[in-house]
């Protein structure tokens, strides 16, 4: 249960070393494929919103949804990309700013969620900090940004950067008709705003140009909606979970989403 889905719903594709939403689905027919983090692959869900969509439209559509990745785990995976540019269609998640290497750290390159090491520049910005003593992105970032909103300001502004670079890459990448799919989490504030982290409508604009729809969905944790008893959890994983989206609102996004892939 380490990635939230039994075993069984874990499968791969083609020579990836990357871990995707099971089962695995026929690949000889159009598809639609569906690139994100933890919320498009499903975690702690029976039935995440592709395999909704999959039900319910005349679509083959394939859940590339990897937990724990940000932008580097797909823009670097030659196969991911490759199925990306076969596909009829993609549905593209928005992602935090915070999981990418960047000038400043380096992340794990499948568990993007995962701190590698701080560069030279960034050790030379936060002197005072032991930076061996992190193992998660965000838990590094917090602890930065309490030693020095002033400071924080310019890592703030570099993982925007490199994000914002990132995504027109991939896109251009894909080069295939891309959907958006924004789904903003509401909640109280954080470090950085609410998930996706460092994310603006500013940002979002400048890639509007480059993709045929952009679809803002405001969601809710689980743990505020109440659906922990209807979510796949084991022992100890109830707070984890209690900040990803549940059932209802897989529905909801499946129900978006219908009006606005081709069918």
């Amino acid at each position: 249960m380490g990635v939230g889905a039994p075993d069984e719903l874990r499968c791969r594709y083609g020579v990836s070393k990357l871990m995707f939403r099971g089962p695995r689905r026929n690949l000889n027919d159009p598809y639609v494929a569906f690139l994100g983090g933890n919320e498009t692959f499903g975690k702690h869900v029976q039935t995440p919103f592709a395999a909704l969509l999959d039900d319910e439209t005349d679509k083959n559509c394939i859940n590339l949804g990897v937990s724990g990745a940000g932008l580097d785990a797909f823009a670097n995976d030659p196969e991911v990309l490759n199925l990306a540019k076969n596909a009829d269609q993609v549905v593209l998640q928005v992602l935090g700013a915070q999981s990418l290497s960047n000038r400043f750290y380096r992340v794990h390159p499948r568990r993007n969620d995962r701190f590698l090491e701080a560069s030279p520049l960034l050790s030379a910005i936060y002197r005072d900090v032991d930076f061996t003593d992190f193992n998660f992105v965000k838990h590094m970032l917090g602890t930065l940004h309490d030693l020095s909103p002033k400071r924080f300001e310019t890592v703030r502004d570099e993982i925007q950067q490199a994000w914002l670079s990132r995504m027109k890459l991939l896109v251009q990448t894909i080069s295939n008709d891309v959907v958006l799919l924004w789904l903003r989490y509401h909640k109280g504030g954080d470090l950085l705003g609410s998930e996706p982290l460092a994310i603006t409508d500013a940002m979002i604009e400048q890639l509007r140009p480059s993709v045929s729809n952009v679809v803002e969905i405001p969601v809710v944790p689980s743990g505020i909606t109440g659906e922990i008893d209807d979510m796949m959890i084991g022992q100890m994983q109830a707070p984890a979970a209690a900040h990803l989206i549940g059932p209802s609102t897989h529905r909801q996004i499946a129900e978006t989403l219908k009006g606005r892939i081709r069918t």
